[in-house]
This record gives structure tokens, C-alpha cells and sequence, in this order.
């Protein structure tokens, strides 16, 4: 049996801290819960929430909203190399890796604090500092939302790309993810410390013999150098996708300035940072009474307390415009707009 709840804010439900109702509102904890809730007609339009950690929300939500919050993490199988681990959607995302590294598991320490849950992380293909989910994601299963019908998805399936998936094109709003399968190593780890600050912030800490749990402390102590808590000031990480740029506008970027950061794709395009681009487009700390964007991390726009979700969306479109007016270069949100 299921509870609905009605008029329920859900400020604490999303980091941004946006004080929006949903008219309707429940929290599943288990598939058949779930499954029982997809089935009610009294209900047609559907709002699936997780972690809250990827959303602005701009106005009320006249619909249910479903709090997906299924918890479970298991081994499914193993080799002696390698472990094939099963997490349950609405596992938090950070503890779900430090239960891997409690158990000498590799593969996620580079993704250490990303916040949100696991149900969500293959929907935005989630990335930091060199890896991406696509290279620990063995697959997932997903509940269709129009008939109920469970579905697993392997990875050619999620057709995954830069903070893209299949869940936001061909199939999106169309299924739930309850659970995820992660192929994770045992031994002999693949360490990657190239990418950012890890191999400086390595040898801040005096680091000499690098393991997994290294690697993820250094990547959390460089995350909380810049980002801010969610806890303390309101906001969804990273709001823009770093834009992939032909070599033609790349090359005009560097004619203007010659220390543009970038990180080749192939022969022909490159990704530059887009908090690169917003700092050199002026909005790097800048405040707009109750929002504005982070002094320490461009990509991230911040709500001081008391802001509204239309405050973060107009700012959002300003720096698109001003981006795309001073460079050519159209910068696309990560975070999702409702």
C-alpha cells in the first residue's frame, strides 16, 4: 500500500533548496511499490525525482511526483579479477562509492562526490576528472512508465555520449531505473591521476605509493576547494555542458587568447571548459541579490537562499547569450529545466 501526500514542498527534496509544492507526492521504497504506483489512473502525468541533484525547478508541480528512493547494494557475481556489483536507484551516489573503496573495489574514485543517486547517474552518463559512468556500467534495469514492464538495458543500449544518454533522447520519460549493474576491478587498478589537479593535489598530500583511496580523497579535496555544499548554499553542480568546438573555432578562440585550456576530442574538435568561458565572460562570482554565480567555480550558479527557480533559469540564458555573443560558442545546460 502506497501514501500519497498532497502540497508537499519540495525544497528539501532538490539541492538548488527551491520552495516549489507538488500537488501530489510519495516516496517508493521497493519495485512492487513502485510498480503499484504506476498503475494508479487517477494520476496520469508523472514527475520521477532522485537525488534532486541535477534539476532547477521553475514553478509548482501540478502532477505526482515519484521519490524514488529503493535502497540495496549487492555482489552479483565475480571473477578473481574483476566484480560485478549491483546498486539499488536510490543509493546516494558519493556513499555508494566509498562503499567500493571500503572494499578495495576500483573504477569510481575519480567520480568521488558527485552528488545524487545511482537510479540517475547513468540518465546523464555522470563524469569527473577523466572517467565517465559508461566505463564502469555493465547495465541497468528500468521499469516502463506507460505499462510497467521491467527492461534491462546494457550499454551499447544506452547509447552513452558527453553527459547524454538513450533515457534523454529517444527514450526519455519513458522508463524508471531501479537498479545498476558496475563492472569494478579487484586488483591491479587502472589509476588515472592525469586529468585536473589530481597529480598536484597528490603530492600536496605527500602521496608517493597511489591507491584507489588516494586518488578519491585527492579528487575530494579539489571538489570541495571549489565547489560549494549543497547543504550550505543551494545549488546542482556543474549547470553547463563543457561545448566540443570544430578546430576552426577553436583556433579563432586562440587567436584572442592564447592560454584557452582545451582537451582534443579527434583531428577535428576540441572541448573547451565552459566555466572557462563564463569566467572570461565576466560572470565568475557575480551576484544577483538572492542567486548568482560561484567566486570559486564558473560552471556554477548558486542560490544564496530565498531565490526562485525562474531567478537561476534567466540568469542561465544570460550566460548562454553572452557566451555565444562574445565567442561564437553555444553552451548547452547539464542540468534539467522544469
Amino acid at each position: 500500500m502506497v501514501y500519497i501526500q498532497e502540497n508537499i514542498s519540495l525544497k528539501p527534496f532538490n539541492t538548488f533548496g527551491i520552495d516549489v509544492n507538488a500537488k501530489h507526492y510519495v516516496s517508493v521504497t521497493s519495485i512492487p511499490q513502485l510498480k503499484e504506483v504506476l498503475k494508479l489512473k487517477t494520476y496520469p502525468r508523472k514527475l520521477i525525482l532522485g537525488g534532486g541533484s541535477n534539476i532547477l525547478l521553475t514553478k509548482n508541480q501540478d502532477t505526482l511526483v515519484i521519490h524514488i528512493n529503493i535502497k540495496g547494494i549487492h555482489i552479483v557475481s565475480q571473477t578473481e579479477n574483476d566484480v560485478i556489483i549491483q546498486a539499488q536507484a536510490g543509493e546516494n551516489w558519493h556513499e555508494f562509492v566509498l562503499w567500493a573503496l571500503n572494499n578495495n573495489y576500483g573504477g569510481l574514485e575519480n567520480m568521488s562526490l558527485i552528488p545524487g543517486h545511482v537510479g540517475t547517474a547513468p540518465i546523464q552518463n555522470i563524469g569527473a576528472y577523466g572517467v565517465e559512468l559508461k566505463d564502469v556500467f555493465e547495465s541497468c534495469e528500468a521499469i516502463s512508465i506507460e505499462n510497467g514492464i521491467t527492461k534491462t538495458f546494457t550499454k551499447t543500449d544506452c547509447q552513452f555520449g558527453y553527459r547524454n544518454s538513450v533515457f534523454k533522447q529517444k527514450e526519455k520519460g519513458k522508463y524508471i531505473i531501479t537498479s545498476v549493474n558496475f563492472k569494478l576491478s579487484k586488483k591491479n587498478h587502472k589509476l588515472l591521476t592525469q586529468y585536473g589537479s589530481i597529480t598536484s593535489q597528490l603530492e600536496t598530500m605527500n602521496i608517493k605509493t597511489i591507491t584507489i583511496q588516494d586518488i578519491s580523497k585527492a579528487v575530494i579535496s579539489i571538489r570541495q576547494s571549489k565547489l560549494p555544499n549543497p547543504k550550505e548554499i543551494g545549488n546542482a553542480g556543474s549547470f553547463f555542458k563543457n561545448p566540443i568546438v570544430s578546430k576552426q573555432v577553436f583556433n579563432k578562440l586562440v587567436s584572442q587568447f592564447n592560454d584557452v585550456p582545451n582537451y582534443p576530442i579527434n583531428e577535428n574538435e576540441i572541448k573547451v571548459p565552459a566555466g572557462w568561458l563564463i569566467e572570461k565572460a565576466g560572470f565568475k562570482g557575480k551576484r544577483f541579490t538572492s542567486h548568482g554565480v560561484h567566486n570559486k567555480q564558473a560552471l556554477v550558479l548558486v542560490n544564496y537562499g530565498g531565490a526562485n527557480g525562474l531567478d537561476i533559469f534567466e540568469l542561465s540564458k544570460l550566460i548562454q547569450q553572452t557566451v555565444n555573443r562574445l565567442f561564437s560558442i553555444s553552451i548547452e545546460t547539464e542540468v534539467n529545466i522544469l
